[in-house]
This record gives structure tokens, sequence and C-alpha cells, in this order.
């Protein structure tokens, strides 16, 4: 099997037709673009793009956050650029069409993407503070905070959407 970074070519394609597929459907839908077979056809884009593209700015970030002596121009075009403009792309011509409240799931996605971020933002937080864990303290207990700060921003964030 050969990795993206020496046969591109189908990932490329892909990340291309996304924002292809979002434009045709688009100007064929017309009007109807809320209604029921072309709204889950819109879902299904915003999925199919918004699961690399989200996945791909993640591994940015941790790679330029944590990796030491990592440098921007070690970036791979295929799989860090590619997705997130594609994603972003694909979402601009979609949002010209339908409303993202008429696209089934998307919230679900805009809260992955903002846990996501807490997560890395707690985790960057932990890395800068240079945490030691004495003797006296087991490490189940260093991720049971982390886990009930993780629910606290999530509690407050939900409390953010309503």
């Amino acid at each position: 099997m050969r990795s993206v970074s020496e046969d591109p070519v189908p990932a490329t394609v892909y990340f291309l037709a996304l924002p292809t597929l979002a434009l045709l459907a688009g100007w064929v839908t017309g009007q109807e673009a809320r209604q029921a077979p072309w709204k889950y056809f819109f879902s299904l884009l915003v999925f199919a793009t918004c699961i690399p593209g989200i996945f791909s700015v993640s591994l940015s970030v941790y790679l330029f956050l944590f990796q030491r002596g990592g440098s921007i121009f070690n970036v791979n075009l295929v799989t860090q650029v590619l997705p997130v403009l594609s994603m972003i792309l694909t979402l601009a011509i979609i949002r010209q069409r339908v409303s993202f409240a008429y696209v089934p799931g998307f919230h679900k996605l805009s809260s992955l993407m903002l846990m996501l971020g807490a997560i890395f933002f707690l985790m960057y937080l932990l890395d800068r503070a240079r945490i030691i864990v004495f003797v006296n303290m087991p490490v189940q207990y260093l991720l049971l905070v982390v886990a009930g700060a993780l629910l606290v921003i999530h509690y407050g964030f939900r409390q953010l959407t309503r």
C-alpha cells in the first residue's frame, strides 16, 4: 500500500471534488436546498470534508505546538493544507445555498471542533506549566483533573451555544 506522499493524486482529486460537488449541487438545487434529499446530500458533503479537515488542523496544531524543532517548511501540502482549504471552500459554498441549521448533524461537528480546541488548549497549558507529578500523587488523579476540566469546558460551551 502506497502512502499519500508517494501518490498524492487520489487525495488531491478527492479534496478538489468536494467543493466541485458542492458547487454543482448548489447550482442544481436552487431554492430546494433545504428540502429532504438535498439537505442530506449537503450533510454528506459537510462530513466528507470536515472530518479530514478537522483531523488535518488537529495534526498541524499538534506538530507545531508539541514537536520541538518543527518547522513550517516541513508541512505536507496534500495532508495538512489541502484538506483545510477544501473544508473552508466547501463550507463557504454550502453556506451560500443553505443555512447550516438545516444541515443534519452540523452542530455535532461544531461541538467537536470546540472540544478539540479545548483539549489542545488544556494540553498546551499542561505542557507549558511543567507539572511534575510527585510520588504522593498518582497519575490517575491527574487524569481525573483533566477529565473534570474537560467536562466543565463542555458544559460551558453548551451553555454558550444555547
